[in-house]
């Protein structure tokens, strides 16, 4: 992965980061989480702290924001051709 990493995402609980993260891997695109650690040693799953971070490499953050509003936008389907943004 690359040196700089950029967040592209904030999701509202760790179950939402773990479907985005899966997305954009299953793209090609290199993903890392990123929580506030109190909400991490807690496992609190909702408000501020059970926030999560999704993280790519900054080369592919423009990759993975496109991707991201498609699937925000109910514009992906089940056909996994659907997610190759190339």
């Amino acid at each position: 992965m690359a040196d700089r990493l950029v967040e592209v995402y904030t999701a509202a609980s760790p179950g939402e980061a773990e479907i985005i993260k899966t997305t954009l891997l299953a793209a090609g695109i290199q993903a890392e989480t990123s929580r506030e650690g109190a909400g991490a040693a807690y496992g609190f799953t909702v408000g501020p702290l059970a926030m999560v971070s999704i993280l790519v490499p900054e080369e592919d953050a423009d990759e993975a924001e496109a991707l991201l509003d498609a699937m925000l936008r109910g514009d992906l389907d089940d056909d996994s051709d659907a997610i190759n943004t190339d």
